[in-house]
């Protein structure tokens, strides 16, 4: 396993009577892109409000370097954070906004100029440095709120959902922009979002996150391909999610069929779940469909059609760059790689424990 920088040991935070996170241990590698995904009100944000010491646990520690950091307060941390609200000084122009936590510092003018003109380089901002804050873009200023964090050279930035307030097409720019700062900075990123595609998108690692719990933890792949959970894998990418039962190792059914698979490792005639992925399902004619149904919507998304089959059994979403309209009968073909089975019982399952035994540790 690579160098941890940061650990969070078995943190709980209680707001009043509510329970806000519940026993979390996780985590945080060196020069990594990890990412705590889920909806709103799961706990994410108040994990990085932990972290930079904006707010106390209710339980447990947290570690920078193997050394307790609960009783450092913010600015003495090696940490810095950027908001969804950028919290820019609107008196200040874009360079001493920037240059904001080196002069706190009393760093030598020369070396501030150069270190600005270092960072507006990087967030491609070149030759704004007197232009006012409040003339810029939503883009423009949460690239002058990322340059401001990234000058004072922190080992840890936490993002909290910073990319929120910006257009779609914005968005997915900054995505990768984000990234390729964090690739030639080597600066590690702990960002927090609720958009399943933004996660994908940038991180190395996904924290999959519900009603102050960890669900899952793994790379973009592993989450999207083996979800853990019904809620994971809905939450990340669209499912059909079925009853079915494990007849034996690489045989399930569901919706009354039997369905060669590639799972094992279940009981004979075990209870479980299946999840089949829209894009998984194969639109075919009537007589070679392995499922068979009525299309009972059809909706254009650009690069695929969404249909909704009607069968006796389950209602089917499935994605298609073919169109099957309304009302037609069609066939429904599913490949035993595209099964995946979960088990009904997770409690078994930790993902502190998993992560640290696919590393290695």
């Amino acid at each position: 396993m690579s160098e941890s920088l940061v650990n969070l040991v078995s943190i709980k935070k209680n707001f009043g009577t509510a329970e806000v996170l519940k026993n979390i241990n996780l985590y945080v590698r060196r020069n990594e892109f990890l990412t705590l995904l889920g909806p709103s009100g799961c706990g994410k944000s108040t994990i990085l409000r932990i972290i930079g010491g904006f707010e106390q646990p209710t339980e447990g520690d947290v570690l920078f370097q193997d050394k307790s950091i609960l009783n450092v307060p913010p600015y003495k941390r090696r940490i810095n954070t950027v908001f969804q609200k950028y919290a820019l000084f609107p008196n200040m122009n874009v360079a001493e906004n920037i240059a904001f936590g080196l002069k706190l510092k009393k760093e030598d003018p020369k070396s501030i100029s150069r270190k600005v003109g270092e960072m507006l380089n990087l967030v491609n901002l070149q030759g704004f440095e007197k232009r006012s804050v409040k003339g810029l873009s939503g883009g423009q200023q949460q690239r002058v709120a990322i340059a401001r964090a990234l000058i004072n050279k922190p080992e840890l930035l936490l993002l909290d959902e910073p990319l929120g307030a910006l257009d779609l097409k914005l968005r997915k720019d900054m995505q990768l922009e984000l990234k390729n700062m964090q690739r030639e900075l080597g600066i590690t990123f702990l960002y927090v979002t609720h958009d399943q595609e933004e996660a994908m998108t940038m991180s190395d690692t996904i924290v999959v996150m519900n009603n102050g719990e960890i669900l899952q933890i793994g790379t973009p792949v592993d989450i999207f391909n083996e979800p853990k959970n019904a809620f994971v894998a809905n939450f990340v990418g669209e499912s059909n999610i079925l009853s079915g039962i494990m007849l034996k190792d690489f045989l399930v059914k569901f919706v009354d069929t039997d369905f060669v698979c590639v799972d094992k490792g279940f009981n004979d005639n075990e209870n479980v779940d299946v999840i089949i992925r829209p894009e998984d399902v194969h639109i075919v004619e009537v007589e070679k469909g392995m499922i068979t149904g009525t299309v009972k919507e059809a909706v254009f998304k650009g690069a695929h059609y969404e249909m909704l089959i009607d069968t006796p059994t389950h209602l089917w979403k499935a994605h298609s760059t073919e169109l099957a309209k309304k009302g037609t009968e069609v066939g429904m073909v599913i490949k035993p790689d595209l099964i995946h089975v979960m088990k009904r019982d997770h409690t078994h399952y930790n993902p502190y424990e998993v992560r640290k035994n696919d590393e290695g540790s």
